[in-house]
């Protein structure tokens, strides 16, 4: 499959530039059609502050935040057209607890989401938002971290690999990106612990599946040593300069909500790569 349809969701935050030029990069590479998306949450007054606000209020709170919006999308405008990237715009406004299934809703109709890491020093609602893109949605999104990154196509690629549906969803997803990059490493942590599902070789299978795509494939197991596989993983990513990390996404339902598993989480927090995930 190629990627022809990618969707990037721009914010207030000062990570979002990053995540837009990192966005159109992958565009170009793909030759693909770019959704820039801004989702404008409802304003938000809790019964519990007893407070009647005036309609007007809530009317010029919505008003400055829909501005803010657009702002955010003519300037991906501007820039997609500096880029020679074709590109559509869209915003919903949305109320706070409806934030998610946009994004779910918007990214079901792409090939690729691109998000951002949640801001670290902001609450748990952006990482609820972020976790949709791939955990709700049905296909791979690629989370940037906050602090930003190259803006160009993934050249040097790390799987992880332990032989799960999750896992195998998540590089199936990538193979478009792993196609084009220059080397691709199957990392298996703690091989040892995996050769009943994996065999005497874990990582083997799949490393074989991918140089049969023409791929240049190398399988690195390493053993965790007492660290936290989340831990492995990005120490692993730093040891061989990669600029892409692909991964399943881990969690189960718990009334409609996603809980994610611990590495998955982990990830989501510390991440110092790009890293794509898919559920």
């Amino acid at each position: 499959m190629a990627l022809k349809n990618i969707l990037v969701q721009l914010d207030a935050t000062k990570a979002s530039p990053a995540r837009l030029a990192y966005a159109m990069a992958l565009a170009r590479t793909h030759d693909a059609h770019l959704i820039a998306l801004s989702l404008v949450a409802e304003p938000y007054i809790p019964a519990a502050v007893g407070v009647s606000v005036p309609p007007e209020v809530v009317r010029q709170q919505r008003a400055m935040a829909e501005a803010e919006a657009e702002e955010q999308l003519e300037g991906a405008r501007k820039a997609a057209r500096q880029a020679g990237v074709p590109v559509e715009t869209r915003h919903e406004t949305v109320s706070v607890d409806r934030l998610a299934d946009s994004l779910a809703r918007q990214a079901r109709h792409v090939d690729l989401a691109i998000v951002g890491q949640p801001d670290p020093d902001a609450g748990g609602g952006e990482t609820f938002v972020a976790e949709a893109a791939f955990m709700q949605s049905g296909r791979p999104a690629i989370l940037v971290p906050y602090v930003g990154t190259e803006a160009r196509a993934p050249q040097r690629v790390l799987c992880a690999w332990n032989g799960t549906r999750e896992a195998a969803r998540a590089i199936n997803d990538a193979m478009p990106l792993l196609e084009k990059a220059l080397k691709v490493t199957v990392l298996v942590v703690d091989p040892q612990r995996h050769e009943a599902q994996l065999g005497a070789a874990p990582g083997a299978d799949i490393a074989t599946h991918l140089a049969r795509h023409g791929l240049k494939v190398e399988v690195k197991p390493v053993q965790s040593g007492g660290m936290g596989v989340g831990d492995v993983l990005l120490s692993t990513a730093s040891d061989e300069s990669a600029d892409l990390l692909v991964m399943g996404g881990y969690g189960h339902s718990r009334l409609r909500e996603m809980v994610l598993g611990g590495t998955t989480a982990h990830l989501l927090h510390h991440m110092t790569v790009p890293v794509l995930m898919a559920h």
